[in-house]
């Protein structure tokens, strides 16, 4: 359940409530983190479970770090004991302690290691030295191994162990190298290139046992990486345990969970080869058994099917005076059937020919209709024309000039149709009917009213 704080403040809280409370408040408002301190006071119960202190010069607050978490730590916590750990906070509701919930684990000073070790894994990504293309397969059936590792490794003593269990006709070599320890990693790299430039495998093994970041950090190292990648042998991992990983695991070709899983991947099992010939073996002959009984029935078959060529011959001849007698007939059904339809058509024909001497009355007399027609139309349309032409001369100012009346305009050409609005002296044109006039006015006369 999803506990609310009241706004109430007469409301009266059970312990196990403000518990409640006080936890949901503490896990909402802190994120998941890391916090370094000295362990104190560290306990190992009976379940698994570990409970400890951790501490600074000014305070402390209680850790627990349950099994299923701390089953995956390569190292113990002692008291006195630097670490760093990754913690969700929160508040054990039946005592009410405040206390961290762990997540993982580390001795202090790895947090740098484990920040270069991303910078560099984003650097290597980036330039496509992960990338799954530029990963080479493995060959089935090497004729030499080498192997890149210390000689007084115990990784070195499995992988051999695992390689002759396996395949013990191939050979191996060993190009020693430290695995850790001051200058390992440039000693590593150096191992790689030369058994790229000898050439002398068709696969490379590099491996070491398990232990701490710091024991497993030359494999970390760019050098490795880029020798790694440069190398033009195939190139297996095989470094530490299943939950290691390094830098060199991310560039090789393969990458195995422990150097006996390396040495697994390079050759296969020479019982598991000899089982799988044996069954390709019987799967080859019962194949090759279904094929043989399948051609023996199929030559009883064709055996069956076998006629002598004279019975061949009279077999073909009575078929082709069928096929003759066939053609015949059909012959014949199609010239009597193309006859009747032929005839039918014809009469079908002659019931469709027109009347030729009806159709040439029908068209003269139309014809005639036609002309009335047209000439009864244009007698009217010349009437209503002269009509309108009478019309328009009655309404045509020339002849209206013509009856002695006459246009009077002033100076900027409008009508004058008044003498009030034209004044002594004024020039006006006077348009007749034919020809026309500029006058001065001398004298003029009001108009009168009716």
């Amino acid at each position: 359940m999803k506990w609310e704080l009241s706004m109430d403040n007469n409301r009266v809280l059970s312990v196990r409530e403000l518990n409640f409370a006080a936890k949901q408040i503490i896990e909402s408002g802190l994120p998941l983190l890391w916090v370094r301190g000295e362990v104190s006071n560290f306990v190992s119960a009976a379940s698994g479970h570990w409970y400890f202190s951790l501490k600074d010069e000014q305070a402390q607050v209680r850790c627990v770090m349950f099994r299923h978490k701390s089953q995956y730590l390569d190292f113990k916590p002692a008291n006195g004991m630097q670490v760093e750990v990754l913690a969700l906070a929160t508040l054990y509701e039946a005592r009410g302690d405040f206390q961290l919930t762990l997540e993982k684990m580390r001795p202090a000073g790895q947090g740098a290691l484990y920040e270069a070790f991303e910078r560099l894994k984003a650097k290597l990504e980036d330039e496509g030295l992960f990338d799954a293309d530029r990963k080479r397969n493995l060959p089935l059936l090497p004729k030499q191994i080498g192997i890149v590792t210390s000689p007084q490794a115990a990784a070195l003593r499995d992988v051999l162990r695992t390689l002759a269990n396996r395949m013990p006709s191939v050979p191996v070599l060993l190009y020693p190298t430290p695995v850790q320890g001051e200058g390992a990693a440039q000693k590593i790299a150096q191992a790689i290139r030369t058994a790229s430039q000898r050439a002398e495998c068709d696969v490379l093994i590099v491996c070491r046992g398990g232990g701490s970041i710091e024991d497993l950090w030359a494999f970390n190292e760019e050098v490795v990486a880029r020798a790694i990648a440069a190398s033009h042998i195939p190139v297996v991992s095989g470094v530490g345990h299943e939950t290691d990983f390094t830098i060199a695991d991310f560039v090789a070709d393969q990458r195995a969970a422990t150097p006996t899983a390396a040495a697994q991947a390079v050759v296969p099992d020479r019982q598991e080869l000899q089982q799988r010939l044996q069954q390709q073996r019987l799967h080859l002959r019962r194949v090759a058994q279904r094929q043989f009984e399948q051609r023996m029935q199929q030559v009883d078959f064709l055996q069956r099917r076998l006629v002598h060529p004279a019975q061949r011959i009279r077999q073909q001849t009575e078929r082709l005076a069928g096929l003759q007698q066939r053609i015949r007939l059909a012959q014949a059904y199609v010239v009597q059937h193309q006859q009747g339809r032929w005839s039918s058509l014809w009469q079908r024909l002659r019931g469709q020919r027109p009347d030729l001497a009806r159709l040439r009355e029908q068209q003269s007399n139309q014809t005639r209709h036609l002309s009335a027609a047209m000439r009864r139309m244009l007698d009217r349309h010349e009437a209503r024309l002269h009509a309108l032409q009478q019309h328009l001369l009655h309404l045509d100012p020339q002849q209206v000039l013509a009856r002695g009346y006459s246009l009077v305009r002033d100076a900027q050409g409008k009508l004058v149709v008044s003498s009030g609005s034209i004044a002594l002296g004024e020039k006006l044109d006077i348009t007749f009917a034919q020809g026309g006039a500029r006058v001065v006015v001398q004298e003029k006369r009001e108009p009168q009213a009716d």
